[in-house]
């Protein structure tokens, strides 16, 4: 919990895993899922206009995998969180048009590092998303193993 959204960015360095996306993109769910099954997992939520932190590109970069989903699940789960706050659906925080310029912002932060794998969490349970990563994570590792051996 110390490193969930975006708290002590000088931790993505010591970070076993760190989760990037927008808001309502599970990453405190998926942080502690995560977390459980003994990793130490970072996340920054992206927001409009303002920049990631130096210490994201400090870190490995085989570490960070972006998160993504469709604009239309979003809106309605942004939507729903105001109402549950008591907030009017109407704030830009839930209006369609700023949804989809939020989710453009991270696409071109994800185009920007081609080496994170990112995730579209549309319609998968959190378990599922969770497992994804996990094995994107394996299969990176071996990769690094194998490219280490070749050099050998």
């Amino acid at each position: 919990m110390k490193s969930d959204d975006g708290k002590e960015p000088r931790n993505f360095k010591k970070a076993d895993l760190v989760l990037v996306g927008v808001s309502r993109t599970s990453k405190t769910p998926l942080s502690t899922i995560l977390a459980q099954r003994g990793l130490k997992v970072a996340n920054l939520p992206l927001v409009l206009g303002v920049a990631t932190p130096p210490e994201l590109e400090e870190a490995s970069q085989e570490r960070i995998v972006g998160l993504t989903i469709g604009l239309d699940p979003l809106v309605e789960i942004r939507k729903a969180r105001l109402k549950q706050l008591g907030l009017s659906v109407d704030a830009s925080y839930g209006l369609r048009d700023q949804v989809k310029e939020e989710l453009e912002y991270a696409q071109r932060i994800f185009r920007a590092h081609p080496s994170w794998p990112v995730i579209d969490v549309t319609g998968r349970a959190i378990e599922e998303t969770a497992v994804i990563i996990l094995e994107s994570l394996k299969e990176r590792d071996e990769q690094a193993k194998n490219a280490r051996a070749a050099l050998i």
